[in-house]
């Protein structure tokens, strides 16, 4: 590109920004709490929820300023849907499948076993019905979502024993991320446990549980597990995908000027693909870090991920004659993903394959 040409996009550049600037510049100050389900210890999750904010107040010239608060500090860090719907906070970020209790519908804006992973749930909620859908739920909550991180496939999580068959779980306490999970896990003799991230590490050193899945490596290293369960399997088949959300009151988001709008979309949108990339550049190092302080990591056995698949099968049929929200969402997701997945295994499964395979 030439002088003439830089100066060029420069100028427009600016006269682009100087006309945007008087519409932001003369919007009201508006200060907002967002009320997080993680510890600040996790950089990359609890991360996201400030990547957003950052953005916010940089977008709206200071204006449009949004406050960070991690797990427990105005409510419990699985409370905050109830803070948003109660106007306590005006807006949450957390995984969606914390409130399958409420209903089944919510494990569908996050993750379920053997679901999307994290570009189809992407393709699902902006290309599909994903999104749409979702809202449409959600309403019922006085909520709105946006996207707010995705960690890609998770690890199935780490043991104090090997896990060689489905028998292996029977009885076995294992702290899982959600309810739907749970019910899956259950059926293969497990006894789930819900406890939020920044209380694992002491339930699994006491012996409180068996088992516990978080993340992944950079996460799980950050947190220690790998002192207290040698035993780290994969792939964590409940969440191919988990979208991390942001979930905003409904009245406070229709009360915002069209420009503050647009400013959330666009920060929710920067902290997605943020999270994602984060975890994808992270991941490698703490993995190797892992595996050089004797974590013996190990598949899931083929009869493990087939009673698995098998069992989930079976709470998702359940699902459909429980709740109705989740019955038509279900649907849409399931036939988006048939065509996804039969795109996958073409060019992004056969490169992969190879690549896994090459010494670089």
């Amino acid at each position: 590109m030439d002088r003439r040409s830089v100066i060029k996009h420069a100028g427009l550049a600016g006269v682009l920004a100087a006309s945007a600037a008087p519409a932001v510049q003369a919007q009201q100050a508006i200060r907002w709490r967002l009320a997080s389900s993680f510890p600040k210890s996790l950089d990359t999750i609890y991360g996201g929820a400030e990547v957003f904010a950052k953005a916010v107040k940089a977008m709206s010239g200071g204006k449009f300023e949004i406050s960070v608060h991690a797990g427990g500090e105005l409510m419990p860090p699985f409370g905050v849907v109830d803070g948003v719907q109660n106007t306590t906070v005006e807006m949450a970020h957390t995984v969606p499948y914390y409130y399958y209790g409420k209903n089944p519908a919510f494990a569908l804006g996050s993750a379920i076993p053997f679901g999307l992973n994290a570009r189809q749930m992407n393709a699902w909620t902006q290309h599909g019905n994903g999104r749409k859908l979702l809202n449409e739920f959600y309403a019922n909550y006085n909520m709105i979502s946006f996207a707010g991180g995705n960690t890609g496939v998770q690890m199935g999580g780490w043991f104090r024993k090997e896990v060689k068959t489905v028998e292996d779980f029977k009885g076995l306490k294992m702290r899982l991320g959600g309810g739907l999970v749970g019910e899956v896990m259950q059926k293969l003799g497990a006894v789930p446990q819900s406890i939020p991230g920044g209380e694992i590490y002491q339930a699994l050193e006491k012996g409180t549980i068996d088992s516990a899945e978080w993340v992944g490596p950079y996460d799980d290293q950050k947190l220690g597990f790998n002192k207290v369960a040698p035993y780290y399997y994969y792939p964590g088949w409940w969440e191919g995908g988990p979208e991390v959300s942001f979930y905003i009151n409904r009245k406070a988001f229709d009360g915002l000027p069209a420009e503050y709008k647009a400013i959330v979309e666009a920060a929710a949108a920067m902290a997605n693909s943020d999270m994602l990339a984060k975890y994808d550049a992270l991941n490698p190092v703490a993995l190797l870090q892992l595996v050089a302080a004797k974590t013996k990591v190990l598949p899931f056995s083929q009869q493990v991920l087939d009673a698995s698949y098998k069992a989930s099968m079976e709470v998702f049929a359940q699902n459909d004659s429980k709740s109705p929200e989740w019955k038509k969402i279900y649907a849409d997701l399931r036939k988006f993903q048939r065509d996804q997945v039969s795109w996958f295994r073409y060019a992004e499964k056969s490169f992969d394959s190879f690549m896994s395979t090459q010494k670089l």
